[in-house]
């Protein structure tokens, strides 16, 4: 099957991709727009992470459906990497990319006002409440794993192999941006696109989604672990 064969293919189920990731971004920006405040207390609530469970799981059903009569294996880049110690090598120097970008971007932010990406979100707690442990670590474990499996399957899975027959770097590139448009933020949108395109380029370099789910991860679960310490 030649290059225009597979774009013909695959036309069809890159539009369906395409449809679901920007309402998903639409809903989100119609949210945040409408003025509803994230409580501050969500990490503190069962609610929270049973929610998060019924969201993945019907991104999930989604992306099965577009998938469909494809090699899943092939499609999620269900595979292991070559080499584990490259792939981690590789996750570690992405990390610190993707810190180092959000570390510039703050300090920019600083400069031209009192904007905060991480607090737009509201995911993160400013402290440790003992007595709601069991909710934090219920919706630590849906933020830490679930969300990363779950979103790195829907981007830098399907969708940049959906986009691959149009390029590689395109692909990259717009799941970069749809990754980071899909959590309807503002002042977040550039920190998000760029740790949305650094795990997009260890998905490439690899071949791999699980070097990506390990670094996406490791990212949200240390956000998580640093707000509690006093340090977020």
């Amino acid at each position: 099957m030649d290059l225009e064969d597979t774009r013909r293919r695959m036309t069809g189920r890159l539009v369906a991709w395409l449809v679901f990731v920007l309402a998903l971004a639409t809903l989100n920006y119609a949210a945040r727009l409408s003025g509803t405040d994230t409580p501050d207390d969500i990490a503190y609530r069962y609610s929270s992470s049973v929610a998060a469970l019924v969201q993945y799981g019907f991104m999930l059903g989604v992306l099965l459906l577009i998938a469909r009569g494809l090699p899943w294996r092939q499609v999620f880049a269900l595979r292991r990497p070559g080499s584990w110690g490259r792939a981690i090598g590789l996750a570690v120097l992405a990390l610190l990319a993707i810190y180092l970008a959000a570390f510039v971007y703050d300090r920019v932010l600083s400069i031209l006002g009192d904007w905060s990406p991480t607090e737009e979100q509201g995911l993160v707690p400013d402290q440790w409440d003992s007595s709601r442990a069991g909710a934090f670590f219920a919706f630590f474990a849906v933020v830490t794993f679930v969300a990363p499996a779950v979103e790195e399957l829907t981007y830098r899975g399907l969708g940049l192999s959906l986009f691959v027959p149009y390029g590689t770097l395109a692909g990259i590139l717009a799941t970069g941006v749809l990754f980071g448009a899909a959590h309807g933020l503002l002042v977040a949108l550039p920190v998000l696109t760029v740790f949305g395109i650094f795990v997009g380029w260890l998905r490439v370099k690899t071949n791999s989604i699980y070097p990506p789910m390990l670094l996406h991860a490791t990212f949200n679960g240390t956000a998580l672990i640093v707000s509690i310490a006093g340090a977020g």
